[in-house]
């Protein structure tokens, strides 16, 4: 199944939505159509095509269903226009018979967002007028208001329940690398010990848990136990991790990586069908699990938001509004995506602007009050689940007793100087490692770079107790602010003599630091270099992997020991200038863990290039409302920083990679060209391929699509005249030409096809016209010839488009597609054009 198919890969090399330049359908034939590929159909089974670094079965049809019954949704303009004929007739009018299938979208297609809001419009236009008719409808009009609130409430449980589940599911498998709870085999480390009845010193040995050297030996101690426990724990991390990419290459491919770059491609307007789906759902739950208890450097916020999704779009099934309207479709995508990371976190205001900021392509002011209202029940349903058993909702709950200090902006800065430089050193790492598998034999063997890096990092992973744990785990050690009762190895300080002042409250006064904690700083050291190393060749792998945990973690870890530095300088040289004032001997100046704090915001800054979200996240995920300052200072900097080396964050390089159709919101079009420089025919190619309004028949049509791959053809009046009148999709035609010779008798080759307003008048022994002008876009966006680039790109930014027609004094000169563009921005760039590979 990982095997990418060479034929489909010449298809969808020169894009499958385009104006000009789209997907060929060789099957086609005249008078039928067999050869059009329907969303319902499932008999191409061996078509594969390779998306995130994965060669992937899109034969999955179950995430976006047939908007079958199209033509009822159009706009009411061209019903009346299509429904003007001379007569009771021998016409054919798509819009008096429903054809299924008439305005959807295939596989690989970017959505035309002006249709589809128009559909909507109409759509509710008539609900409203019909509500003043009867109370029944009145009612309906009601629930179709009501639907949309249902929906989301439906998402934020369901959601919510998903990542408990995930959560209880990962600490139990986590903890079983390292031992097993003899009372209740289901209880994690900590739980155990909580039922534990007995008395015991050590926070992390209580008699219930029992290490696997100890269940198989019966010793806990010595050279032969810690090889024993070594070996379980590299048996479990590589049993999870095969079974993990095993069901994802057998199930659901589309489960694997984060998710993000292509739900942002997804909620730009592309359609990947089976990305979405009930499989994909279920697989990328249960993987996510066995992933992230494996041991990998990855974490399990980024998939959320494709879980969350995933639940969003099954949901819309229930409800027409949402089922039928790609573009209503997206807009619960975008609240989903927020209530993807509010169950990530525990963070509900930050998933809304992480929607906003990050992920979404068109996010209206409904969609913020939805997002936020599921978001909320999301948070809700998580904390009534308590997946973490401390009655709280946030992931990383700190309480630092000690205030900044103005002072402290500078190794903040320095911190955020590390994030910047970091993130950018990670994205061109990772790019060219993830282009590495997709160019060489490396990529033809998942299975075998997943159990071969699983296997090396738990090699080198447990050794270092900090390595050994959990990401979630070491980034709340490294939070942690030390107390008068904390054993951790991170707290060993020295007891200075001859003073009893011991701080403020629960705090301690800053002390010298002593053996252990010197030990703590050597290991983090190494930790912090494994995890930088590691996390670049093990994000992209065919397992789901997110990028926020492992981020956060290098950053945490830096911060934690530049924190200690600062904390160690502080007491040896309270004297110095920049401490006077403000840090007293023996007084609690320097808090590591805000360091870390602050570390961890820069380096997933760094990475994603998020910044109001972000601060957002940080101070939901940690309740450190009063540190927003270092936080934003931090993110600010990182930004600067990694902009610096590119613009492009993690995600945009990964939707790069891939060659997704994406128009980049963020970045800015600076070249001087103009439309015609861009429009497509091109001097030397042949002309441009349209079909006048009446005058050819159905003979000629069909003649004229299958000469031709195109996705959409022009109507004019005339070859001669080339003055435009509309456009009509390629497969809206094809279904009402093939609809028309099955359903209408005397509909032959040599029919007459007209789009005018009024057919023509027609020999007596001529054969029924056929009247298509309902399925024509009466209203095409047009630009002329002399339109700036940079004003056509924020059309289609802005608009939606997938095409736009250019004129000169009203005549048809070519047309402009999405992909169109993002070549000729490659060209711009010094970059390949040819990697824009779907449309």
């Amino acid at each position: 199944m990982f095997h990418l198919r060479a034929n489909l890969s010449r298809q969808l090399a020169a894009g499958s939505d385009r104006g000009f330049e789209g997907m060929e359908n060789p099957g086609y034939r005249s008078g039928s159509f067999d050869g059009l590929h329907h969303p319902s159909d499932d008999d191409d089974d061996d078509e594969m095509v390779d998306i995130a670094g994965a060669t992937l079965d899109f034969s999955s049809t179950d995430d976006v269903p047939p908007l079958s019954t199209g033509y009822e949704d159009y706009s009411s303009s061209s019903r009346a226009a299509g429904m003007n004929g001379n007569g009771p007739s021998k016409l054919v009018d798509p819009l008096e018979d429903l054809v299924p299938g008439v305005g959807t979208y295939e596989d690989f297609n970017t959505i035309d967002w002006v249709r589809e809001k128009s559909k909507d419009r109409d759509r509710h236009r008539e609900i409203t007028n019909k509500s003043r008719q009867s109370t029944v409808a009145l009612l309906h009009s009601l629930c179709d208001a009501f639907s949309g609130w249902l929906l989301m409430l439906l998402v934020g449980l369901m959601s919510g329940a998903l990542a408990g589940g995930i959560d209880i599911a990962a600490h139990w498998l986590s903890d079983l690398k390292g031992g097993v709870c003899l009372t209740d085999f289901w209880f994690n480390h900590e739980h155990c010990c909580w039922m534990s009845n007995e008395t015991f010193q050590e926070r992390d040995r209580c008699p219930e848990w029992q290490s696997w050297a100890e269940l198989i030996t019966g010793k806990s101690e010595g050279a032969f136990a810690y090889i024993m426990n070594y070996m379980m724990y590299i048996f479990w991390a590589l049993l999870f991790s095969l079974l993990a990419v095993t069901l994802v290459r057998a199930f659901a491919p589309y489960a694997c990586g984060s998710g993000i770059p292509e739900i942002k491609t997804i909620l730009s307007g592309f359609i990947i069908r089976g990305y979405l789906g009930k499989w994909t759902l279920i697989i990328k739950t249960i993987t996510l699990v066995l992933a992230v208890s494996s041991g990998l450097s990855l974490g399990k916020e980024g998939p959320l938001v494709h879980v969350a999704c995933c639940c969003a779009n099954i949901l819309c099934h229930l409800f027409t509004k949402y089922r039928k309207n790609e573009a209503k479709r997206r807009e619960v995508l975008s609240a989903a995506a927020a209530v993807g990371v509010s169950v990530a976190f525990g963070a509900p205001i930050g998933g809304v602007l992480f929607s906003l900021e990050e992920v979404s392509y068109y996010f209206p002011l409904k969609t913020l009050w939805r997002s936020f209202f599921a978001a909320l029940v999301a948070a809700f349903t998580l904390r009534s689940i308590n997946p973490f058993g401390n009655s709280r909702l946030v992931l990383f709950y700190v309480e630092f007793h000690a205030p900044w200090h103005l002072v402290e902006l500078a190794p903040f800065v320095l911190l955020g100087i590390f994030g910047g430089l970091w993130g950018a050193l990670f994205i061109r790492a990772n790019i060219a490692w993830c282009r590495r598998r997709k160019s060489t034999r490396l990529g033809h063997y998942p299975v075998i770079e997943v159990l071969v890096v699983t296997a090396m990092t738990a090699l080198l992973a447990f050794p270092n107790s900090y390595t050994r744990m959990s990401g979630a785990e070491l980034i709340s050690e490294l939070f942690n602010d030390c107390s008068l009762l904390d054993s951790s190895q991170l707290c060993g300080y020295k007891q200075p003599a001859n003073t009893t002042d011991t701080g403020v409250g629960n705090s301690l006064a800053d002390r010298p630091a002593g053996e252990n904690l010197y030990t703590a700083l050597w290991q983090l050291a190494l930790a912090l270099i494994f995890k930088m190393l590691i996390t670049v060749i093990t994000f992209g792998m065919k397992v789901p992997s997110g990028l926020f945990i492992p981020s956060m973690a290098v950053g945490a870890i830096a911060g934690r020991l530049l924190g200690v530095g600062m904390e160690q300088l502080a007491y040896y040289h309270h004297d110095w200038v920049i401490f006077k004032g403000w840090c007293s001997q023996g007084a609690d100046c320097i808090t590591p863990g805000l360091y870390a704090m602050v570390g961890a915001a820069a380096c997933l800054g760094g990475v994603t290039r998020m910044t109001v979200s972000l601060v957002v996240i940080m101070f939901e995920l940690t309740g450190g409302l009063e540190y927003i300052v270092p936080l934003m200072a931090a993110t600010m900097t990182s930004k600067w920083v990694a902009d610096a080396f590119g613009r492009e964050g993690i995600y945009e390089a990964h939707i790069r990679l891939n060659g997704y159709p994406f128009l980049e919101p963020k970045e800015e079009f600076e070249h001087s060209s103009l439309a015609v420089d861009v429009m497509r025919p091109r001097r030397s190619d042949p002309a441009l391929a349209v079909l006048t309004q009446d005058g050819m028949t159905v003979g000629e049509v069909e003649t004229l699509v299958e000469s031709t791959h195109y996705s959409g053809f022009p109507v004019v009046v005339s070859q001669e005249s080339q003055r435009l009148v509309g456009f009509v999709f390629r497969r809206d035609l094809l279904i009402s030409i093939d609809n028309a010779r099955k359903r209408q008798e005397g509909i032959v080759s040599t029919s007459q096809v007209f789009f005018s307003e009024h057919a023509p008048s027609q020999p007596p022994d001529a054969p029924p016209p056929l009247r298509l002008r309902g399925i024509m876009d009466l209203s095409p966006f047009t630009v002329t010839d002399h339109t700036p680039m940079d004003i056509t790109v924020d059309i289609f930014r802005k608009l939606g488009l997938r095409q736009c027609l250019v004129t000169h004094n009203g005549r048809l000169l070519g047309i402009i597609t999405k992909k169109d563009i993002l070549k000729h921005m490659a060209q711009i760039a010094n970059r390949d054009p040819d990697s824009i590979l779907f449309n």
